[in-house]
C-alpha cells in the first residue's frame, strides 16, 4: 500500500538496509536510521527502524532477526557510554509481537510496559512526525496513507485475536488498515 515515489522518499531520509537475501535472490529487508540527541540532560542513541518487508514464502524465518540483533550488538559496541533506544513504529500485529521476542520490556506493553519511556516516544514521535503524532494515543495517525499493508495480511485471524498482545495492539491502535502506525520504544 505504497507508492515507488514514497518508497524511494523515505529510503533515501535512512541510514542501512539490512537484505535478506536466498542466493542472489532478494527476499526481504529493513531500513534503519541512526542518531543522537539530547535527553533529559544525557547524550542517547537511537535506532529508528522504517520500512520492514518479508517475502511471505519466508515468514518465519530468522536470519533477518538475528541480523538485525547483530548489528544492534555493533552499534552498542561502538559507544557503550550512551544508552541505545530502539523506535519502531508498528503497523501491523505480525511486527508487534516480534517485541517480546527482542525485548524484555518496551512501552506500550499490554502488561508490564515501561510507562518510563512514554515521555520520550511522545519526544522522538512528535520530532519526526509533527502534525501526524498523536501523544494522546501514541499512534502515528497520518492523514493520508504513508503506506498500508494489504487487507489480507493486515487483519488477525480469530484464534490469534484472542492473544493478550495482539488484542492489546488492536485496541490502541484502531487504525492500522490506514497504516496508522503505533509507536513503541525501548532500550
Amino acid at each position: 500500500g505504497s507508492s515507488e515515489a514514497l518508497f524511494f522518499s523515505d529510503l533515501d531520509r535512512k541510514d542501512e538496509v539490512l537484505l535478506v537475501c536466498e542466493g542472489e535472490q532478494l527476499v526481504g529487508f529493513t531500513t534503519m536510521l541512526f542518531f543522537e540527541r539530547e535527553w533529559r540532560s544525557q547524550r542517547i542513541q537511537v535506532v529508528y527502524s522504517g520500512d520492514t518487508v518479508v517475502d511471505r514464502t519466508h515468514w518465519g524465518q530468522q536470519a533477518l532477526a538475528f541480523d538485525w540483533i547483530s548489528r544492534m550488538g555493533e552499534l552498542k559496541r561502538e559507544r557503550p557510554e550512551l544508552p541505545l533506544y530502539w523506535l519502531l513504529l508498528v503497523k501491523g500485529h505480525r511486527t508487534f509481537r516480534y517485541l517480546p521476542l527482542f525485548l524484555k520490556s518496551f512501552h506500550p506493553h499490554w502488561c508490564t510496559g515501561r510507562d518510563d519511556l512514554k515521555d520520550l516516544a511522545d519526544a522522538l514521535a512528535g520530532d519526526m512526525f509533527p502534525g501526524d503524532y498523536n501523544p494522546a494515543t501514541g499512534v502515528v495517525e497520518f492523514r493520508e496513507s504513508h503506506g498500508h499493508l494489504k487487507a489480507d495480511i493486515a487483519s488477525p485471524g480469530p484464534m490469534c485475536q484472542s492473544r493478550d498482545d495482539v488484542g492489546f495492539f488492536l485496541r490502541r491502535n484502531p487504525g492500522f488498515r490506514d497504516g496508522h502506525e503505533l509507536v513503541c520504544l525501548s532500550e
